[in-house]
């Protein structure tokens, strides 16, 4: 059941279309700071109570980040599995003409679950305004020779996660990163992309998973190996040498940095007790709660909140707005990341005892304040 408070929701819109099939809705969180930002995602399962709270998680994310875009977020019931290429177009072709009236004056759209830069060229078709959504194909244009689109496939938000795991680990005064092992619980555009950047460092990449299960090795996966052979077999089990587990086995890896990057609630009641890691940056959205985030506080775990590590994807969105290139959308989003982290931990270390989440919460809820006064 959605939760109203003075925040929010302000509006949720719930739409059909008997000819397609379509049924959707979008949840309108909250536009202190600017229009509702936030991604579509399609599923058969999908609520509108998933899509609230995930709006709210967009509100305070964008408050965070000093972005001026307020919370939104959207979801259409549908297996896309089960949906043939045109079917998918058709779908959302109607979700994005039966939202006009609200997009994008009070809510931007972007790629989330199973949409990707195809469905965002089709949505803003559809909706008649490149302003109507981000994330979409880079020769996507507002004019005849001026690129526009900056996909979500350009890695914006596993680079965001990687900057934030810097700052931690300055916060942590740790000092030879080629000693600190990392897993990172998935392998998709987040996962991918935190490696990637964090191998290039120097770190110690032991572990990593996707829907077949998890590969170990203690002395390092090699990167650009692992890309290939995800490429080609479809999964990071493929590759060797390694061990194979269970994917949800990648938590109680002994590493010192774990990076979730899928999975919601992949730690829960039932196994935060195994984490062994000490620094936890959360590259997905929601993996644990915020009660399990306070039992692993107490062990001494230090915790990223999803909302400040993984930032960079709106950032990103951001840039495509005003339409900055790729080059100043990866400046703008380290720039922002670096600095939000820091103020956090910094605020965190003033208030003694303090988890990141909850300092990270009253920074972004004092702004929306602000901007209501």
């Amino acid at each position: 059941m959605v939760k109203f408070d003075e925040f929010g929701p302000e509006k949720i819109l719930e739409v059909y279309d008997e000819k397609t099939g379509m049924h959707g809705f979008t949840v309108i969180d909250n536009t202190l700071l600017g229009p509702g930002k936030g991604g579509i995602r399609m599923t058969p399962s999908v609520s509108i109570d998933e899509v609230a709270k995930l709006a709210r998680v967009m509100t305070y994310k964008n408050a965070l980040a000093g972005l001026p875009f307020g919370g939104g977020k959207s979801g259409i019931i549908s297996n896309p599995r089960e949906l043939t290429k045109d079917q998918k177009v058709e779908i959302v072709k109607a979700f994005a003409k039966a939202i006009k009236p609200i997009c994008p004056s009070r809510y931007i759209a972007a790629p989330d679950i199973n949409m990707g830069e195809p469905d965002m060229r089709v949505f803003a078709n559809a909706n008649g305004s490149m302003k109507s959504t981000t994330g979409k194909p880079a020769n996507m244009c507002v004019k005849p020779g001026i690129k526009c689109g900056i996909p979500h496939e350009y890695g914006s938000t596993g680079f965001g996660v990687y900057h934030a795991t810097l700052v931690a680990i300055e916060h942590l005064s740790w000092k030879n990163i080629k000693d600190l092992t990392v897993a990172i619980e998935g392998f998709g555009n987040v996962g991918t992309f935190a490696a990637k950047y964090l191998s290039k460092k120097g770190f110690k990449f032991v572990a990593t998973s996707d829907s077949k299960g998890l590969i170990y090795n203690k002395k390092g996966l090699d990167y650009n190996k692992l890309m290939k052979v995800k490429k080609e077999k479809r999964t990071v089990t493929k590759y060797k040498p390694g061990v194979v587990m269970k994917g949800q086995k990648i938590i109680e890896l002994n590493v010192d940095i774990l990076i979730t990057a899928a999975i919601p609630n992949i730690v829960n009641d039932k196994n935060y007790k195994k984490v062994k890691a000490k620094l936890i940056v959360e590259g997905s959205n929601i993996p644990m709660t915020p009660q399990v985030e306070n039992k692993l506080h107490k062990k001494g775990i230090l915790i990223i909140p999803d909302f400040v590590a993984n930032a960079g994807g709106v950032i990103s969105s951001y840039a495509e707005y005003k339409g900055h290139n790729p080059r100043d959308m990866f400046k703008l989003v380290e720039k922002k990341i670096v600095r939000n982290t820091r103020i956090v931990l910094k605020e965190a270390n003033k208030k003694k005892h303090c988890k990141l989440r909850d300092v990270a919460m009253e920074i972004a809820i004092s702004r929306l304040k602000r901007k209501r006064k």
